[in-house]
């Protein structure tokens, strides 16, 4: 069997910073570096033959396949009433549904962090996203007597998602370098508020112009065989860290590399702070239009669940453009001066989510126009971070170890965070519902009561998150440096990887790789 050594990608690239520095995995073979010769490309140099057109076009796959995994993922809230009626469910096994979902993708994370560092990215993401569009399909036909098959299927859901979610950075992160990297970024994290607000809007639209909410989860697994296809056409496997003119890196092994990632605090603060967005928005996405169905039946005014979905989507989509293209943008103008700029605008915008959440629900029970203005700007400043986290992490771990910190931040985060909180809402609703009678429980005025008062836990929550990313301001400008110094082989390390350390058996030379079984299929 012929060996690889697999090209090392990074983040960015500060050419005029030096710092001491050290890295205790062995990375890189002493003889390979030549410092003279290590240079960053300015923009989009793309591995191999990659053009720059090609390189754009992947881009966007990688964005409709993200918009159509956010898509599936929230068009469960679209029609949760529905689902709720159709089962006899509460509340508490209501956040459920996603929280299992959440549980199975983010154990996951790991396995596939660990395959995406080592293998062809390109077939395990197929293999994932075929899985997914079988298992949304087959949840459809589930009986109205088996809610706990449901649930098992919606939680298998979650590993192929986690397939995708831990790799497609990364190869974006090959791709490009610098500026061009963070606006590619920006693109492709449009998908997450946008695919949001359409699961939302499409869902329950779809549910009600067929007549059973069945058919929202129809649609996405159409889409999704498409995304395959145009996966093994369109995508080709960039070179690990050619962008950023990495040197020959050599992967350590996946304990190792957990080691090192522990050891980079701004990682591990950054991590925690997602952590916080993470527990606001799966609270939000979830039960928000079912708390505002319930507020405005307590009104006694007419509601409908799809034209709340329509609202609420369509106030995500708004919020997601306008808070993506505004937090990339602020930071990267501010990063001119202000080396430590991230973090400070994540944590600007937890912070400034805080007062329009706590006010948007306090306002609801009197004036629900208000309540869906304060909840706007309460998401667009949510929103600020999401592109912004992502090139954190891609600049503060060196390329070999990138697809393994993806699935490690996806893991603590959905674990503490999003993971529980649709589930927690839901259990406090409920047990706050015991102190009135029983037949009145059900009743849309205890119901958006009880939501309300489980809601006020989230702007509590956005202000630790927003401690988390100030205190990740103090370590990220060292860290991004150690990082770039190991990429371009100027690091200090004690000692080599030898061929019985490594940590997987390679498959192709590197030279082989675009001419053995990874050119597209075009």
């Amino acid at each position: 069997m012929s060996r690889i050594l697999p090209p090392f990608d990074d983040t960015v690239q500060l050419d005029d910073m030096p710092v001491d520095i050290s890295d205790t995995s062995p990375i890189v073979r002493n003889n390979d570096i030549a410092e003279s010769h290590v240079r960053t490309p300015d923009v989009e140099v793309v591995a191999g033959d990659i053009s720059k057109h090609r390189a754009y076009f992947m881009v966007f796959v990688l964005l409709f396949i993200n918009l159509l995994n956010y898509m599936d993922r929230f068009t469960i809230a679209g029609v949760l009433v529905d689902i709720q009626n159709y089962y006899h469910i509460g509340n508490s096994e209501a956040g459920l549904i996603q929280t299992v979902f959440i549980v199975s993708y983010m154990i996951f994370s790991p396995i596939f962090g660990y395959l995406g560092d080592r293998y062809n990215r390109k077939f395990i993401m197929g293999g994932g996203i075929t899985l997914w569009s079988l298992l949304t399909l087959s949840g459809s036909f589930i009986g109205k007597d088996h809610f706990w098959a449901f649930i098992l299927i919606r939680a298998a859901v979650g590993i192929g998602e986690a397939s995708y979610s831990t790799i497609a950075p990364t190869i974006i992160a090959d791709l490009f370098a610098k500026d061009l990297r963070t606006r590619m970024l920006m693109v492709f994290y449009f998908a997450i508020p946008v695919g949001s607000g359409l699961g939302y809007v499409v869902g329950a639209n779809i549910a009600k112009a067929f007549g059973a909410w069945q058919w929202a989860l129809r649609f996405t697994p159409v889409l999704g065989i498409i995304c395959v296809i145009l996966i093994f056409i369109v995508l080709k496997e960039p070179q690990r860290g050619h962008a950023e003119g990495g040197s020959h890196l050599r992967n350590s092994s996946y304990l190792q590399d957990l080691k090192e990632l522990a050891k980079t605090k701004s990682f591990v603060l950054s991590t925690l702070g997602f952590t916080c967005v993470a527990f606001v928005t799966g609270a939000l996405a979830l039960w928000a239009p079912s708390y505002m169905f319930n507020v405005i039946k307590a009104q006694g005014q007419d509601a409908d669940e799809g034209n709340i979905a329509f609202i609420f989507g369509g106030i995500t989509v708004a919020a997601g453009f306008i808070g993506v293209a505004l937090g990339a943008e602020a930071s990267r103008r501010y990063k001119r001066i202000n080396p430590r700029a991230d973090p400070l605008v994540c944590a600007f915008g937890l912070l400034m989510c805080t007062p329009f959440l706590f006010f948007g629900l306090w306002l609801s029970e009197s004036n629900i126009p208000v309540s869906w203005a304060l909840i706007f700007f309460g998401e667009t400043f949510l929103c600020l971070n999401w592109s912004i986290i992502a090139d954190i992490l891609l600049y503060v771990v060196i390329p070999t170890r990138r697809s393994t910190a993806e699935a490690v931040q996806i893991l603590i985060s959905h674990a503490l965070g999003d993971a529980g909180s649709p589930y927690l809402i839901g259990v406090i609703s409920d047990a706050l519902a015991t102190k009135y009678p029983k037949d009145e429980r059900l009743s849309p005025s205890v119901e958006s009561s009880t939501l309300r008062n489980a809601f006020y836990i989230t702007p509590f929550v956005c202000v630790i998150g927003g401690g988390f990313f100030l205190a990740t301001a103090l370590f990220i400008q060292k860290d991004r440096e150690k990082a770039e110094k190991i990429t371009k082989g100027l690091g200090d390390y004690d000692e080599e990887i030898s061929e019985d350390e490594s940590d997987i058996e390679p498959i192709l030379r590197s030279d082989d790789e675009d001419n053995e079984g990874m050119q597209p299929f075009a």
